[in-house]
């Protein structure tokens, strides 16, 4: 994989990215630090299904929670009194 600086990305941009779409990649640096990689699409990692993803109930299902003390908008109206 070739290093180049983003500067030459910048000026050169046309030219990597067909460079790119013939299967080449680069890393791409400023001020020496590698901060990206352009690849072509097909060189990706492919990502294996472990399992299905599977959906158990949904919101209907879920039961209120009963709290005791003051309700959330009674808290919000005593936090915004100091305010005023």
């Amino acid at each position: 994989m070739e290093r180049i600086p983003h500067r030459e990305l910048r000026n050169n941009s046309a030219e990597i990215l067909r460079r790119v779409a013939r299967g080449e990649s680069f890393e791409i640096t400023n001020h020496g630090e590698v901060v990206a990689v352009i690849e072509p699409p097909q060189a990706r990692l492919a990502l294996e299904i472990v399992r299905p993803a599977t959906r158990r109930g949904g919101w209907r299902d879920l039961k209120p929670v009963k709290r005791d003390g003051p309700s959330t908008q009674e808290i919000l109206d005593e936090l915004r009194e100091d305010r005023i």
